[in-house]
């Protein structure tokens, strides 16, 4: 956990106008620690470096991050849904892993 004094220290060219920017569009969800304070878990922290990446290093708008977090979160729950679909998948008896793996083979491709 850090407080948003410890990020500011992380993230020098990180204005806290900018953050707490972020954090008034739910981009990052910390924790509130008091006024103009907050905790930040290591998601938020991960997820401030992406922003910070995706604005400073990538050139993505202001207006267009909502889009672009919007479609790295799908990437990640679709990643953790196949994580657990694999998982169901392997305590499965292995015929019908066989008949699953078959069906995934067979379908249309794009």
């Amino acid at each position: 956990m850090m407080r948003l004094e410890a990020i500011v220290t992380r993230f020098p060219d990180l204005e806290v106008v900018e953050l707490a920017a972020w954090i008034e569009r739910g981009w990052v969800r910390p924790e509130p620690a008091g006024p103009e304070d907050w905790i930040f878990q290591e998601i938020d922290i991960a997820r401030i470096q992406l922003i910070f990446d995706l604005r400073r290093d990538m050139g993505v708008s202001e207006d267009t991050a909502p889009l672009v977090l919007s479609l790295i979160d799908q990437v990640y729950d679709l990643r953790a849904t196949l994580k657990a679909l694999t998982r169901a998948l392997e305590g499965q008896p292995p015929e019908v892993r066989a008949a699953l793996l078959a069906a995934i083979a067979a379908r249309p491709k794009p």
